[in-house]
């Protein structure tokens, strides 16, 4: 039997899940909160205030060891108001659920940092407007690139650890009268060292000539502060990195001191078959080295007049609107595999 109506298709593709019942969020209910919530349930809810939003896979990698794991604890969570959540619509299967601070959530965070959670630079319409928001798959795919790096670290046989991320409001409100980087980080090798950048993460939206003048404000911001920090740029295919680097070598050859702003690209398949992982060897330093593609630990190689960087550096900068101290990037020490395997 054909289909009458073809063009209905589409909207019949995703079906909203089923309505799950929520608690009120008042003082009772924060009290009971007190001995419900774990240290890593905490944790992921100032995780998420901190990025904006999280979907189910990337809340795997930063703090479960399972998907079926995370989901339950998660459900737990958006029950209890301490997380919100939304499933974006697709045309065809099923976008991963994606998670937001709630206002329980908030609250908490808020009492744990001794601040008034009226005063909280929070509102549940703004965490929960980003379901609508044109820079939701910019978000998701910036935070993608860092809950990799986390998951990667938390192998049993891992030798790197995430010292580091910033959000991109952070950073703004750190370097936003210059610069406005998509985030910061900082990635420590027991033998490679430490290496911190700042990401520019491109979905090939803007003129190629806008990308390349960031370097000018970039260049600015480091003779400001006196510190010279790498800027990573992820670009979505070859064809956008090849493009990028012509436009971005003509810019970082006009700086008055180009050694004060490294750059580096990659692409999104540029490191076959892990092309999710940015600590595998993608990155190529402009100008390009003779070695080709390097690991993120290994771009200290390529621009040696670098001083090193402390992989304990303080992090506890707040942002104004907020107040609110930044997360550490690992996960706590418990649970689990976690507790057990003596790594954290």
């Amino acid at each position: 039997m054909t289909d009458e109506y073809p063009f209905r298709r589409p909207l019949r593709s995703h079906q909203p899940g089923r309505i799950t019942s929520r608690l009120a969020v008042n003082g009772a209910h924060l009290a009971r909160l007190a001995g419900r919530l774990t240290v890593r349930d905490r944790w992921l809810a100032r995780m998420v205030h901190e990025h904006k939003v999280l979907t189910t896979h990337q809340i795997t990698q930063i703090g479960w060891p399972s998907v079926r794991s995370a989901n339950l604890r998660l459900l737990q969570l958006y029950r209890w108001r301490v997380l919100d959540r939304f499933q974006p619509f697709t045309a065809s299967g099923s976008a991963p659920m994606h998670y937001v601070l709630d206002t329980a959530g908030a609250s908490i965070l808020a009492a744990e940092d001794g601040l008034d959670p009226r005063k909280l630079s929070y509102r549940h319409h703004t965490a929960i407007g980003i379901a609508h928001s044109r820079q939701l798959a910019h978000t998701t795919g910036t935070n993608g690139l860092f809950t990799a790096l986390i998951a990667r670290a938390r192998h049993p046989a891992a030798q790197e650890r995430l010292t580091a991320w910033w959000s991109e409001t952070r950073c703004t409100s750190i370097f936003g009268d210059i610069v406005r980087p998509d985030a910061y980080g900082r990635w420590h090798h027991q033998r490679a060292g430490t290496t911190e950048w700042f990401l520019e993460y491109d979905r090939g939206t803007e003129p190629l000539t806008k990308l390349a003048r960031k370097l000018g404000r970039y260049h600015q911001l480091a003779r400001a502060s006196a510190i010279t920090t790498p800027v990573l740029f992820w670009l979505p295919s070859a064809e956008r990195e090849s493009g990028a680097r012509t436009a971005l070598a003509a810019a970082h050859q006009s700086l008055e001191d180009p050694r004060l702003v490294p750059v580096a690209t990659t692409h999104t398949n540029a490191a076959p078959p892990n092309n999710g992982d940015p600590a595998a060897p993608r990155w190529l330093p402009l100008p390009s080295s003779q070695s080709g593609r390097l690991p993120l630990a290994g771009l200290t190689r390529a621009w040696l007049h670098l001083p090193p960087v402390s992989p304990t550096a303080t992090q506890n900068t707040t942002t104004p609107d907020s107040g609110l101290r930044p997360p550490t990037p690992m996960p706590p020490n418990q649970l689990g595999s976690m507790a057990t395997s003596g790594r954290w």
